[in-house]
Formats: structure tokens, C-alpha cells, sequence
């Protein structure tokens, strides 16, 4: 998840916080700790309702939302955490640069991360795989000492001192807190989401460029620095180091684009 007091480009920031266990959160097992983030998700849910912010009807939820429905079987296909998931997806109207994934699912989508950026489709499912894969390879269970459960798909182009979440956007960023919101996870780890989310998108029928097309908009976003965003971390790849690393994996993704097609 993203916050206005953090970012330094946009990107991914979740995971490892310090020595709290995951256990000591919400359980040591898949399906207490999807259980306990379900019942997270609807308080942001009725939150985002309460306030008028739940986004069901707009041009940009319903293009969401298409891409999440084409998503999901692919998803399922490839989970290996012995627990079926129950995948929701929500939309807040937000001009924040934001989304993030909760265990077992649960997807959340800040409006202006499509319109201040202006995806394509097929640069929204870049988001959307990542998210998933984050969810289903529980990439913070297997780092040691990890709080955090999820990641998002973008850090934010740049934090203004201006840049006002509402009470549902903060709402979500307390309750996204308990899931390690805001820290970084490993390189790593966060090579890996890349990667699985470009194969999810490549098979759901998405063509694959469009997760390099992503990180050259938030080049753009970042001032045209020939470096991308500033590394967060020693660990924490930076906007032109994912570009390399996903254009590795571009010929094999568009195997499964090109399958895709077939009727």
C-alpha cells in the first residue's frame, strides 16, 4: 500500500517490518490468517460506503473490475497456498496513486492509480497480476520476521505535502497497517511478484509490453530521471531495474499471450 508521507517514486512498498511475527498477528496458519484479513477488508469496505467512497459504477471500476473477473481463473490455476480463495475486489475513489492485495484475495484499487496515469488495460492487469502473485506465493510468511502479507503494484510518483486520502483512505491505510502496509519487501520477492503477475497477464490474454509501458510511465512521473526512482532500499529495485529484470521474462510471457488468442 501506498502512503503520502513515504513514497519516493512510483512503485512497490510492502513487507518486512522488524521482528513481530506473522503468528503473533493473525495466526500461524493460511486460513486463520485469510479468515482475519476478510474481516479486515469489509470494515474497509463498509468504511468506504459510509463515505461515500466505494466506487460500483464509474467507466474506470468497470474496467477494473473486467480485468480482475478475466484475471481470477488464471489466479486460482496457479494457487498452491492449500486454501481457495475468495477474491474481492474493491475501488475507492481516491486521486492517491494507490492499490494493495490482503491474504486470500482481497484487492484494493485507488481510482486515480488508473486516471492520474492513464493505463491501458492491459497496464492495469500488469498491477492486478503483481498484486495476485503477492497474495498467492504469502511472500511475507516466508520472510523471516515479516509482518506484512502483501504488497501493492506501484509506489506513488512522488508524495505531496497537498495530498489529502480522506477518512476512507486513511481507514484503509490502518487497517492495511496490520498487513505490514508501507514497508518494502525484498527485491527479491518483489522480482518474483513481476514476474508471476506478467505471466497472469499474459495468459488472461493481456499483452505483456504493457507491464514495461507501467514502470516508463512512472519514469516519466519521477522527472525523466534516467535512473528511475531513487532505490528505497539496497534491496528495493528500482523503476529501470524492474524494466530489465521483466524484459528477461518478456519472450516466455508471450508464449502465453500468444496462446491466449487460440481459440
Amino acid at each position: 500500500m501506498l502512503n503520502n508521507k513515504s513514497l519516493l517514486g512510483l512503485g512497490l512498498i510492502l513487507s518486512l517490518s522488524g521482528c513481530t511475527t506473522v503468528a503473533e498477528l493473525t495466526g500461524n496458519d493460511s486460513a486463520t490468517l485469510n479468515l482475519n484479513a476478510a474481516q479486515d477488508y469489509q470494515l474497509i469496505v463498509e468504511d468506504a460506503k459510509a463515505q461515500k467512497a466505494l466506487d460500483t459504477t464509474s467507466a474506470t471500476y468497470k474496467r477494473i473490475n473486467t480485468i480482475f473477473l478475466k484475471m481470477k481463473p488464471f489466479a486460482d490455476q496457479v494457487n498452491q497456498t492449500g486454501q481457495q480463495f475468495d477474491w474481492k475486489l474493491s475501488v475507492l475513489k481516491s486521486d492517491e496513486l494507490n492499490a494493495f492485495v490482503m491474504p486470500g484475495g482481497k484487492v484494493v484499487f485507488y481510482s486515480g492509480l488508473v486516471t492520474k496515469l492513464k493505463l491501458t488495460d492491459s497496464e492495469i492487469a500488469a498491477v492486478m497480476g503483481h498484486e495476485m502473485t503477492h497474495a498467492l506465493e504469502e511472500h511475507s510468511k516466508r520472510a523471516a520476521g515479516a509482518t506484512a502479507i502483501t504488497d501493492l503494484a506501484v509506489k506513488a510518483g512522488k508524495a505531496y505535502a497537498g495530498d489529502k486520502l480522506g477518512s476512507t483512505g486513511s481507514q484503509a491505510l490502518d487497517i492495511g497497517s496490520k498487513y505490514g502496509v508501507g514497508l518494502p519487501y525484498s527485491r527479491n520477492l518483489e522480482s518474483k511478484a513481476d514476474r508471476g503477475g506478467l505471466m497472469l497477464m499474459a495468459k488472461a490474454g493481456y499483452n505483456p509490453d504493457a507491464a514495461i509501458t507501467v514502470w516508463e510511465k512512472m519514469n516519466k512521473m519521477d522527472g525523466g530521471s534516467t535512473n528511475g526512482a531513487q532505490k528505497f532500499t539496497s534491496t528495493h529495485p528500482s523503476n529501470n531495474d524492474r524494466i530489465a529484470d521483466l524484459k528477461k521474462s518478456l519472450a516466455e510471457a508471450k508464449q502465453f499471450y500468444t496462446a491466449s488468442a487460440k481459440p
